[in-house]
C-alpha cells in the first residue's frame, strides 16, 4: 500500500503541493488526474523519493519511506517516469537488465534467470524482437514500451508510472491499461486521458493548483460539473453497456456562440 499524508511541496517559494493525502490500496489501479501543472508529477516524484516533502510524509507498506534504504524501496516500488534518456547506447536488453539491479549485490554479474526475466518483460509489452537494438533508435513509444519492461523486471509490488501512455498510439495506450489491470500490483498512474482514467481505473484523485479538488471512483469524481470546474471546459459525461462512464468534450467555440 502506498500513502500520501498531508504532503506539501514549496519550489522557488511556490507551494506545488498543499496538504496532499491519497491512498492506493493493494492492487489497486489509481490515477491521478488535473490539468498540467497541477502537481501530478511532484506527487509522484516525492513517492519514488526524487523529492524530499517539506513536510507530511509518504508511506509504503505501512513505513515511511525514510525508514527504507534506497535498495530496499526499489525492491518495493518500480518507476516508469516521463523522460528516460541515456547517455549511451545501450541495447533494450541492457536498459531492461536495469530492472534487476535492486535484486543484485554490488558487482553481481546477471545470471540466467535474470535473463529469462527480462525476456518475459519484453515478450509482455511486446517488444522482445527488439532485444538487441539500441535503445535510442526506437521510436518514442518504443522506448515508452521498454521502459516498462524495465520496472516489470524489477518484480515490485507496486508500480509508480507518470503519463505511462506519452507517445503511444491508440492500440498501444490500451494495451498498456489493459496490462496495468492484469499486473495484481498496487499501480499509481497519472494520467491526462479522462477516458482511459475513467475505464482503467478504481479511485481517482484530482490536483488542481497543488491541492486535492476531488477523490473517488470514476463514476461518483467524473461529472460535468465537475470537469468544469477543473479543467474550464464543457463536458457529457455518459455510460457504456458495462455501466463504465466516458467523457464527450464540447468545443469552446460553441459555447461562444450567443
Amino acid at each position: 500500500m502506498i500513502e500520501a499524508r498531508d504532503v506539501c511541496v514549496s519550489l522557488g517559494g511556490k507551494a506545488i503541493l498543499d496538504h496532499i493525502r491519497l491512498t492506493a490500496g493493494r492492487q489497486q489501479v489509481v490515477g491521478l488526474i488535473g490539468p498540467n501543472g497541477s502537481g501530478k508529477s511532484t506527487l509522484l516524484k516525492c513517492i519514488y523519493r526524487v523529492l524530499q516533502p517539506d513536510r507530511g510524509a509518504v508511506f509504503l507498506e505501512g513505513r515511511t519511506l525514510r525508514e527504507y534504504s534506497v535498495r530496499q524501496s526499489a525492491r518495493k516500488l518500480a518507476v516508469v517516469a516521463q523522460h528516460n534518456t541515456y547517455s549511451f547506447d545501450f541495447t533494450v536488453r541492457e536498459v531492461v537488465l536495469m530492472g534487476r539491479a535492486p535484486h543484485k549485490r554490488t558487482l553481481e554479474r546477471e545470471n540466467a534467470e535474470d535473463y529469462r526475466i527480462v525476456h518475459r518483460a519484453l515478450e509482455t509489452v511486446g517488444m522482445a524482437d527488439k532485444e538487441t537494438r539500441i535503445f535510442s533508435t526506437l521510436s518514442g513509444g518504443e522506448q515508452q514500451r521498454v521502459v516498462l519492461a524495465r520496472a516489470l523486471a524489477q518484480q515490485t509490488p507496486c508500480l509508480i508510472l507518470d503519463e505511462p501512455t506519452n507517445h503511444l498510439d491508440i492500440r498501444y495506450q490500451l494495451q498498456m491499461m489493459d496490462l496495468l489491470r492484469t499486473l495484481d500490483r498496487t499501480v499509481l498512474l497519472a494520467v491526462h486521458d479522462l477516458n482511459l482514467a475513467a475505464a482503467y481505473c478504481d479511485v481517482l484523485y484530482a490536483l488542481q493548483d497543488g491541492k486535492l479538488v476531488g477523490s473517488g471512483t470514476p463514476r461518483e469524481l467524473l461529472t460535468p460539473a465537475f470537469i468544469r470546474q477543473v479543467y474550464q471546459v464543457p463536458a457529457q459525461v455518459c455510460t457504456d453497456e458495462d455501466g463504465i462512464p466516458y467523457v464527450l468534450f464540447r468545443s469552446l467555440r460553441k459555447e461562444k456562440k450567443p
